[in-house]
C-alpha cells in the first residue's frame, strides 16, 4: 500500500486528533492551578474525574474498536467531536464534583468510541507501507502544535478577561475568564468537526479498509500477536510519563513560586515541545530503525524523571528547570509518536488495525484510571517539593519497565527487518 492520501488529509486527521481532547484534558493540563481553583477541587479529586473518564474510556476501547474497521473513519471522528464539544456547554458551568464526574465520565466515551481507533487507523492509511514513522510522528507533533495553539489562544483570552494583576483576581472573575476560553474552544472543535466529515478523505477506496461484517474470529486473529502484548505495556508506561506531564505547570507554581499566568505559559512551552519533537521524529525516523528509536526515547524520560526525582530542582535552578522539562518532555513525547507507528513492523494487519488498537488500548490506557488519583494522592499528602519527587520516582519506574519492553519488541521485529 503506497501513500496515497493527500495532505489536507493529514492536517484535518492532525486538527481534529487534538481537538476532540482539548476541553477533558488538554485546558487542565495547561491552566492546572486555576482549574483547581475555579473548581474548587484537590489534586486528588481532580484525579479521580480521570478515573471515571478511564473506565468508561476502557469500555469504549473495547467495543468502538472493531467499529473502526467497519466504518469510514471520517464520520466517526465528526460525530466524536461535535459530542464531546457539547460537553463544554456543561463544563462552562463549573458544575459540582458529582456532575464533573458524569461529564468526564461521558467524555470517555466520546472521545474514545468513536474517535480513537479510526484516528489511528486514518493515519496508518496516511502512512502507506513505507512512512509510518512520518504518519504517526507528524500525527503527533500536528497535535502537539494545535494543542500548542489552543494552549496560546487560551492564554489569551484568559489574560484578556482576568484583572491586570491575577493574584489579586476574585473567583468570579476567574471563573468568567475560563468559561470565555471554554466557549472558544468548544466552537473551534464543532468547526472541525464539520470540516472533517466533509473534507477528509484520501485517494483509498473505503470498501478497501473497511471489514464487512465484526466477528470474533478477527479479535482472536489480534490476540496471537506478540506485538499486541508488547505494545500493551509499553503504551502503558509510556501514557504513565505522558499523564505525569500534566504537573510540569503545577510545579511552576507550587515550586518554583511562578504566578497563574506565568505557569500557564510553561505549560503552553510544553505543548510547543511536543509538535518540536514529533515533527522531528516524523521527518527522521523512517530513515533510521522506529523500534530502536522507541528504545531511546524511554532512555530519556527515564533521564528526566530522575532529574526531577531526585530534588535537585528549585527555584534558584531556572535553567536546569527549563532543561529537564526539555529532556523529559522529549522523551514522553518521542514515545507517544512512535508507539503506534511500529504496528506495521510488528506484522499488525492493516485491515483490523480498529480491532487490535481497541484490546491494546484496554490494557495501555489504563493509567486514565490510576495515574491521576496516584499522583494526585502523592502530591496532597506530601505537599510541596517531596511530594512532586515522589511522583516523578513513580513515572521513572513506569518508563524503566517501558524501556525493557521496547527492547524485546525491537529484537523481536526491528532485527528481522534488518535481515
Amino acid at each position: 500500500m503506497k501513500q496515497t492520501a493527500t495532505w489536507y488529509y493529514l492536517t484535518l486527521l492532525i486538527l481534529a486528533g487534538e481537538a476532540v481532547f482539548i476541553l477533558p484534558f488538554v485546558l487542565p493540563r495547561i491552566f492546572r492551578p486555576t482549574v483547581l481553583d475555579v473548581f474548587q477541587m484537590t489534586n486528588i479529586e481532580w484525579g479521580l474525574n480521570g478515573a471515571i473518564y478511564g473506565i468508561v474510556a476502557l469500555v469504549s476501547y473495547l467495543l468502538g474498536g472493531p467499529l473502526a474497521d467497519k466504518y469510514p473513519p471520517r464520520k466517526l471522528m465528526a460525530i466524536a467531536l461535535w459530542m464531546t464539544a457539547l460537553g463544554g456547554l456543561v463544563f462552562a458551568t463549573f458544575p459540582s464534583f458529582g456532575v464533573l464526574q458524569v461529564l468526564y465520565g461521558y467524555w470517555g466515551f466520546t472521545t474514545i468510541f468513536l474517535f480513537w481507533a479510526p484516528m489511528i487507523k486514518a493515519t496508518r492509511v496516511w502512512g502507506g507501507a513505507t512512512s509510518q514513522g512520518k504518519a504517526f510522528g507528524l500525527l503527533d507533533g500536528g497535535r502537539g502544535l494545535t494543542g500548542f495553539l489552543f494552549g496560546l489562544l487560551g492564554v489569551f483570552i484568559f489574560s484578556l478577561f482576568i484583572s491586570e494583576n491575577v493574584e489579586s483576581a476574585s473567583l468570579l472573575e476567574r471563573q468568567e475568564a475560563f468559561k470565555y476560553v471554554i466557549y472558544c474552544s468548544g466552537l473551534i472543535i464543532t468547526l472541525i468537526g464539520i470540516l472533517t466529515w466533509f473534507f477528509m478523505k484520501s485517494d483509498v477506496d473505503e470498501k478497501d479498509i473497511l471489514l464487512e461484517t465484526i466477528s470474533i474470529k478477527q479479535i482472536h486473529t489480534v490476540l496471537k500477536l506478540p506485538s499486541v502484548w508488547l505494545l500493551m505495556v509499553i503504551i502503558l508506561c509510556a501514557y504513565v510519563g505522558y499523564k505525569i506531564t500534566d504537573i510540569l505547570s503545577q510545579y511552576a507554581n507550587e515550586v518554583m513560586r511562578y504566578d497563574e499566568v506565568k505557569s500557564a505559559q510553561v505549560g503552553t512551552f510544553i505543548q510547543f515541545l511536543r509538535p518540536a519533537t514529533g515533527l522531528l521524529i516524523g521527518l527522521a525516523v523512517d530513515r533510521f530503525k522506529i523500534t530502536l528509536w522507541l528504545v531511546f526515547s524511554f532512555v530519556a524520560t527515564i533521564l528526566g524523571g530522575v532529574l526531577f526525582a531526585t530534588g535537585i530542582i528549585e527555584p534558584s535552578t531556572t535553567a536546569l528547570y527549563f532543561l529537564s522539562i526539555i529532556v523529559i518532555s522529549i522523551g514522553v513525547y518521542a514515545a507517544r509518536a512512535l508507539y503506534f507507528g511500529v504496528m506495521q513492523e510488528g506484522k499488525i494487519p492493516l485491515v483490523i488495525t480498529g480491532t487490535a488498537v481497541g484490546m491494546i488500548s484496554i490494557v495501555a490506557y489504563t493509567p486514565d484510571i490510576f495515574a491521576g488519583p496516584a499522583y494526585g494522592y502523592l502530591l496532597d499528602s506530601n505537599p510541596g517539593a517531596l511530594g512532586f519527587q515522589h511522583v516523578f520516582w513513580m513515572l521513572t519506574g513506569f518508563a524503566v519497565v517501558g524501556g525493557i519492553a521496547s527492547l524485546v519488541y525491537y529484537r523481536l521485529y526491528g532485527r528481522k527487518s534488518e535481515a
